[in-house]
């Protein structure tokens, strides 16, 4: 059995493999039913949700299963019932949990009792479901298809803002195990947790890829294929965010910064504040890809939870 809480819980290769599942999955929607039964899916929000909700219960849906969406504030979790216990619980009834909370640590408790998969939907250091959406995006546009898969291995990515997020830490550790030469442009002070960022170099190391921090933006988005960034004001810590937003102004991507890319596309992982951390002539513009990557979180993540159920694609995880 295997959990996928961070980006790093897979190897490059498998990360490979849940992109090729996603592909073939979006090119026929219905072709695979590891949840029919139905098993029943548990997607638990401790946080609001739109894309994740959607994605989840659809996918769920679509591959034979039922999902079961939990507000944690309307159950006992709400009440303070210890996660070991909600994870017992849990897996005794549901195939799989899903999970969107604060804490890395969390949803490592949730995985540690559950005697079934756990994916992480969101917590406050990584967001590795998304990542794997982004990525099939730039194999879409960027023509990184092949037979075994997405073949993203050379291409560039800088992501511009809060370089302290879940987004930046997760955008260094799934782009480097695609060997892609990933950028975060970020101010001083917001820049990413130093053993995330030794993470993905060690895992450059062996793919082939590259991992820089730099607090120029335009050194980040200098001959890039993908620019991307994320909103300011990271959800349940919005004061915060707004008063840094004088120091993001400069990492706000616009019309000249991404004149500076290599035919760069646009990405975001939405809600977007428009004229804050994007301008809207980008986001609306037609170097937007943001719409087919809101829709490839369906199919990513559908990717992964088929890989998940299949015990003969996967053996042990490879990080401790």
């Amino acid at each position: 059995m295997r959990h996928f809480l961070r980006d790093d819980d897979v190897t490059s290769d498998e990360q490979r493999q849940i992109l090729a599942r996603g592909l073939a999955l979006k090119a026929d929607r219905f072709v695979e039913k590891p949840f029919a039964g139905p098993h029943t899916v548990a997607v638990v929000f401790d946080k609001s949700s739109t894309r994740t909700r959607v994605s989840f219960a659809t996918g769920i849906a679509d591959l034979g299963g039922s999902p079961l969406v939990i507000d944690a504030s309307g159950s006992q979790m709400g009440r303070g019932e210890p996660i070991a216990d909600t994870a017992r619980v849990l897996s005794s009834m549901c195939s799989m949990i899903v999970w969107r909370t604060f804490g890395q640590e969390r949803i490592d408790e949730m995985a540690r009792y559950s005697a079934v998969p756990v994916v992480n939907a969101l917590t406050d250091q990584f967001h590795p479901c998304q990542i794997l959406a982004d990525l099939l995006t730039v194999a879409e546009v960027k023509g990184g298809l092949a037979q075994s898969g997405p073949a993203l291995a050379g291409r560039s990515f800088a992501y511009l803002g809060d370089g302290a997020n879940n987004m930046s830490q997760s955008y260094l550790l799934g782009c480097a195990l695609a060997g892609m030469d990933v950028r975060i442009g970020c101010p001083e002070s917001l820049s990413p947790d130093p053993e995330v960022v030794q993470a993905a170099e060690q895992i450059a190391a062996t793919t082939g890829g590259r991992v820089s921090v730099t607090h120029s933006a335009q050194e980040a988005v200098e001959g890039v294929d993908v620019v991307a960034t994320d909103t300011w004001a990271s959800m349940g810590n919005e004061e915060a965010g707004h008063a840094a937003e004088p120091i993001l102004a400069p990492y706000r991507v616009t019309a000249e910064l991404m004149a500076l890319g290599k035919d760069a596309v646009f990405m975001h992982c939405l809600p977007a504040y428009r004229e804050h951390e994007v301008t809207s002539e980008v986001i609306d513009g037609p170097a937007s890809v943001v719409w087919r990557e809101a829709e490839n979180r369906l199919h990513a993540q559908k990717g992964l939870m088929a890989w998940l159920m299949d015990p003969q694609q996967h053996d042990q995880a490879p990080r401790d």
